[in-house]
């Protein structure tokens, strides 16, 4: 069984996978629609700032990229939502910690500052949460579609106990 099978496609938590996929994409479009409005140069380091934070022309296609990818999974919703909601707030977590180790260095052709790599912990524990809302915890209520796929005998034995009106 893969992560992806175990909920139904059609469930209420679909709504909060498009929801932060939807936000955390506008403001990645935002952060960098700002880079390109600034005209800045590809993979310079002088240190321009946008919203308060370093960026260039290199940064600003990463952020339009992936802000259009999870509002690609906000359009589709459901479990890829979810999923890719949890790869990219994992793939922003090794990223800022990538940036952190490489500040004030010739590897930090993104022109990461100290603000970027907050930002992208931030962004990348906020994305995850989004993803991981209601899917993964150790006390999952036992009305919850990922309990039921992962607990299949005792959520029928309770579905029948609720039908029959009676305990076993």
């Amino acid at each position: 069984m893969k992560l992806q099978d175990e909920l139904p496609v059609d469930h209420h938590l679909a709504t909060v996978y498009r929801a932060g996929a939807a936000l955390c994409g506008c403001i990645l479009l935002t952060f960098g629609g700002l880079g390109f409005a600034n005209a800045l140069s590809s993979f310079d380091t002088s240190g321009d700032r946008i919203a308060g934070m370093t960026s260039n022309t290199a940064l600003s296609v990463i952020s339009v990229v992936v802000g259009l990818a999870l509002l690609a999974g906000a359009v589709v919703g459901g479990n890829f939502a979810s999923s890719l909601n949890m790869l990219v707030g994992g793939l922003f977590l090794l990223s800022g910690f990538y940036h952190l180790f490489v500040l004030d260095k010739p590897a930090n052709f993104l022109d990461f500052g100290m603000t970027n790599v907050v930002f992208s912990f931030v962004m990348g524990l906020l994305v995850m949460t989004f993803g991981m809302y209601g899917r993964v915890s150790s006390k999952l209520s036992h009305d919850n579609p990922y309990w039921r796929e992962r607990h299949a005998q005792e959520a029928a034995r309770e579905t029948g106990v609720r039908h029959t009106g009676r305990s076993r």
